[in-house]
């Protein structure tokens, strides 16, 4: 049996999920490893999730927040770098996730921070969320991973994680919105950093010797691919279920409804109520922006050309 620890180099979150996805794909049956990593100004939403309906997709763009879809289910999160991530990756006669759940609390309980399980996903303490954890499965290969809010910027955690109020009714798996805490709170003296040394070293407690992992050349081309998947717009936005959005606003020349329907992040069906004076100004609108990705700067462009 084969232990390995790895700290990645990178804050870049498509990579550092790409990492993630690459262990579970390819770790050997004899094998587990501990996977740490920071994410520096990202939101991390599930797989099935909508992200027109979980964050402010206009603030990301303008502050330069990723998002990134990633492969396990569960809620959107914010990471910044007061956030750390961890994930255990082994084969299913390895992975025991009570065990590593255990070994989360029991480094934190070092520091004077007693937090406990709350359902299947979250960590929490007195009441609060300071840990959400997600789950996946490729063949023989299980993958638990969750984040520990340490110091992150809560202010952005709400600003980010804070949908449009546009109408949209989305068929995608939504977030379940908890109380949540810095554990900085609880222990001001704590660090990422420091959390890192002890979850280096109650691994080796728990599991025994093990080898801090690297990543060969055939290995970081399979990752490449991965990140680029990651951050192509098929995977971000074009993997969304199916949702209807509607806006509404009033307008100098009259009172405008759009209705769309959009499919794999295309807009699949469009109709435009209105009270204007021009009658043909729906079938203008419509014909614009039938068939076109769901996003708000090219559809300006696009009606502005009209």
């Amino acid at each position: 049996m084969k232990n390995y620890f790895y700290i990645t180099p990178t804050r870049d979150g498509w990579q550092n999920l790409a990492i993630d996805e690459y262990l579970l794909n390819t770790l050997k049956a004899d094998e587990l490893c501990l996977l740490i990593y920071v994410n520096e100004n990202a939101v991390i939403m599930g797989k099935n999730q909508n992200p027109w309906a979980e964050c402010d997709l206009e603030k990301m763009r303008e502050d330069g927040v990723q998002l990134v879809r990633r492969c396990t289910g569960g809620g959107a999160v914010y990471h910044d770098n007061g956030n750390l991530n961890y994930s255990f990756i082994a084969h299913k006669d390895r992975y025991d996730e009570e065990r590593q759940t255990q070994l989360i609390l029991d480094t934190l309980k070092d520091f004077g921070i007693n937090g406990e399980r709350s359902g299947r996903n979250d960590l929490t303490v007195d009441g609060r969320k300071f840990s959400g954890t997600a789950f996946c499965s490729r063949g023989e290969n299980r993958q638990h991973h969750g984040t520990l809010l340490i110091d992150a910027n809560m202010t952005k955690l709400g600003n980010y994680l804070t949908a449009a109020p546009q109408k949209l009714e989305s068929k995608g798996i939504k977030s379940v919105r908890s109380r949540v805490v810095n554990l900085k709170e609880i222990t001001p003296t704590l660090r990422p950093e420091t959390v890192i040394k002890a979850i280096y070293e109650k691994f080796r407690v728990e599991y025994g010797e093990f080898e801090e992992l690297r990543l060969g050349n055939k290995s970081l081309e399979e990752v490449a691919e991965l990140y680029e998947r990651n951050r192509s717009w098929a995977w971000q936005l074009g993997k969304t279920p199916s949702f209807d959005y509607t806006y509404e606003n009033r307008f100098p020349w009259g009172m405008a409804r759009l209705c769309l329907n959009v499919e794999n992040g295309v807009i699949a069906e469009v109709r435009l109520y209105t009270d204007a004076l021009d009658v043909e100004l729906p079938e203008r609108i419509e014909s614009r922006l039938l068939g076109r990705k769901f996003d708000s700067e090219e559809a300006v462009r696009l009606l502005e050309e009209q």
